[in-house]
């Protein structure tokens, strides 16, 4: 896939700029977080470190906590401020001595694509709804296998290419309106080219459905999923362009609602002992019998 198509600036001012009210705005998130959940009742993992890549504000912590109280839990996002309005308020003589801190997931700013992890410290990545912001999903999916252990498992969520086809359809202006969103088979082989072992993936649609198309609109500002592709318009869209898209939305509308598709994308794959060195020479491994 080639990249410089994503607006990798856009991405981050989005999420800031919603993130005191993105509580808001992540109904969505926070559904398809407890679906990923329910998926963890079928792995057995006690892990020691957690990272959850691409936390936003930190959602997914309170469910993973409850599952796995005992482990270590980083954060990692793309926006500071989405990372700092996760913090729990703290009294200034709290931030001052440091106290109250115990069980607190470390939060960093950092690119997908370039953890700021060392290799093989984590047994659980996590990630909801993060790899369709990227250009590319293969330089992350190669970080989240750098740092996760032997046997460590990798889970995550995405959106395909069905995804708010609708919105698409309505529009035939030659502008991007949505994100470019990356076939399931695609990402299990990009999986397995990037060493992990036996890949699952599975996909839903999911239908939400509105009064009018500025709910639609108001639900992805909330939530900061307003088109970031480069491609997208940058000025304003004219008056005749947005009454033709209006009309052609409102073509779609199906028992007094109109709908907006989400394609979802659940994947899981384990990190097995390497076959290779990394300058490509095959390991074979001896099991010597014991002497007895």
């Amino acid at each position: 896939m080639s990249a410089g198509f994503v607006d990798r600036q856009q991405v981050g001012r989005r999420f800031s700029r919603g993130a005191a009210s993105y509580g808001e705005g992540d109904f969505f998130a926070r559904e398809i977080d407890s679906r990923m959940l329910e998926r963890l009742d079928y792995v057995n993992l006690q892990p020691k470190r957690v990272v959850d890549l691409g936390c936003s504000r930190g959602g997914s912590f309170p469910a993973l906590n409850a599952r796995y109280p005992e482990a270590e839990w980083v954060g990692i996002d793309l926006s500071p401020a989405m990372l700092a309005a996760g913090r729990p308020p703290r009294a200034g003589w709290q931030r001052w001595l440091a106290l109250g801190r115990k069980g607190e997931p470390q939060r960093l700013a950092a690119d997908a694509a370039n953890l700021p992890l060392s290799t093989r410290s984590a047994a659980l990545v996590w990630s909801n709804l993060l790899l369709h912001w990227l250009d590319d999903p293969i330089p992350a999916l190669a970080e989240a296998y750098r740092v996760l252990e032997v046997g460590g498992l990798l889970m995550f969520s995405t959106l395909g290419p069905d995804t708010l086809k609708e919105l698409r359809s309505t529009f035939s202006d030659g502008y991007a309106h949505t994100q470019r969103f990356t076939d399931m088979h695609d990402l299990g082989d990009m999986l397995v080219g990037c060493g992990f072992a036996d890949p699952v993936m599975d996909m839903e649609i999911v239908t939400l459905t509105y009064d009018d198309l500025d709910a639609l609109f108001a639900d992805l500002r909330a939530a900061g999923s307003m088109c970031a592709m480069k491609a997208r318009r940058h000025g304003l869209t004219g008056r005749q362009a947005w009454a033709a898209a209006r009309a052609a939305y409102e073509s779609l509308r199906c028992d007094g609602k109109l709908p907006a598709t989400f394609e979802v994308i659940y994947g899981h794959a384990w990190k097995a002992a390497p076959k290779q060195t990394p300058d490509g020479r095959a390991i074979v491994r001896f099991d010597l019998p014991r002497k007895g």
